[in-house]
């Protein structure tokens, strides 16, 4: 059990990639909040008592305090990233021992210790910001939604944004393919078919094939294997906190694993041809993603005609409207060819990427693309 004391406050910038310090006189504790730190790996600072090396409580990104030693730490500057960490729940007075020590939050062990440990982790890894997540959806089958996904993915990596490129539609033959890179070593969905609870972005990072500057998390040609909702919380979870952009090609059918994908989207693009049939699919996709997905916007893919333009086929979704996506001849003789889609910046597939990043990445004025 946590909960939490004080408003969210920025942690100290140095020491993000530090250990967490643990102070506590009380061996037993010590032995556990120890366990947590390797299960997170992380290896900690040991302080029996108040800290004796110069620095410690400014610098680290994380302060265990044991309740046993709240006490002699009253006066201590106060600072983000504390936590006392307690086991009786009934003790009230725990209560009144924080709010002096200024810490964020409480902590009950053992109950809080999955808690804990995504804590100590977050340490470990040194995590930020979290990457924005777009989710990219057909709004019928060829409506063109992971070339977008693709060339969304190239176009970040291309600016110099870490990137990383997911594809969560089990049925669409591997983005890796679409890339050029189905020959790339790294591991594909079946690796990670069987995660459970927190996976290291680190290691997730670094063990996807590398195509265009940017991380690949695609099918193989094997059999098809079933993703659970688990294994998709915990892998895009991974890849958000390595931070920059996460792409996330998506499947038109809402299942358990695609729902968990799309509650860790920021924004979702759904594609739409603009034909009339297409839109009336569309609209079914729309009606679905959105009961999960808030921000959802169309992206229409021209031509446009007189008569149904993509402010109307926006209005007709009952969507804001992202843009409109102009053909680009030659694309898939240049994607036969090894270039990806987006791979050339003044084509109109990567002017629209370009575009929209510049209107969504932060630093930009937000999400407001």
């Amino acid at each position: 059990m946590t909960a939490s004391i004080t408003p969210e406050r920025s942690s100290p910038e140095e020491g993000q990639r530090g250990r967490p310090l643990i102070i506590t006189e009380d061996e037993e504790l010590l032995d556990d909040l120890l366990r947590l730190c390797a299960a997170a790996g992380a290896e900690a600072e040991v302080a029996h008592g108040a800290p004796t090396r110069r620095g410690s409580w400014e610098g680290a990104p994380l302060i265990l305090v044991g309740d046993d030693a709240a006490a002699g730490l009253r006066g201590r500057v106060r600072r983000a990233g504390v936590l006392l960490i307690g086991r009786d729940l009934d003790d009230h007075n725990i209560w009144r021992r924080a709010v002096d020590l200024g810490a964020d939050n409480v902590a009950f062990l053992p109950d809080a210790e999955t808690w804990l440990v995504d804590r100590i982790a977050d340490v470990a890894e040194g995590v930020g910001q979290q990457a924005l997540t777009v989710g990219v959806i057909g709004g019928r089958g060829g409506a063109g939604a992971s070339t977008l996904a693709c060339a969304l993915a190239v176009s970040a990596a291309r600016s110099g944004r870490r990137t990383m490129l997911i594809d969560g539609d089990p049925l669409g033959g591997g983005l890796d393919v679409l890339l050029g890179g189905e020959g790339s070593e790294g591991l594909r969905w079946p690796a990670f078919a069987e995660s459970r609870g927190r996976v290291a972005g680190s290691a997730l990072e670094e063990s996807l094939p590398e195509l265009h500057s940017l991380r690949v998390l695609s099918w193989d040609r094997g059999d098809s294997v079933v993703i659970p909702p688990s294994a998709m919380r915990a892998v895009l979870a991974a890849a958000r906190r390595r931070g920059g952009v996460v792409v996330v090609d998506l499947p038109r059918r809402v299942d358990e694993a695609a729902a968990e994908a799309l509650a860790q989207v920021d924004l979702g693009l759904l594609v739409v041809p603009a034909e009339l049939r297409a839109v009336a699919a569309a609209h079914r996709v729309a009606s679905t993603v959105g009961m999960v997905l808030s921000d959802l916007r169309a992206v229409v893919r021209g031509p446009c005609g007189p008569e149904l333009d993509d402010e109307e086929i926006a209005r007709l979704l009952g969507l804001p409207l992202a843009g409109q996506l102009p053909p680009e001849p030659g694309l898939l003789d240049a994607i036969d060819g090894g270039e990806p889609p987006g791979g050339s910046a003044r084509g109109p597939l990567g002017r629209f990427c370009s575009e929209f990043w510049a209107r969504a990445l932060p630093g930009a004025g937000g999400v407001t693309a």
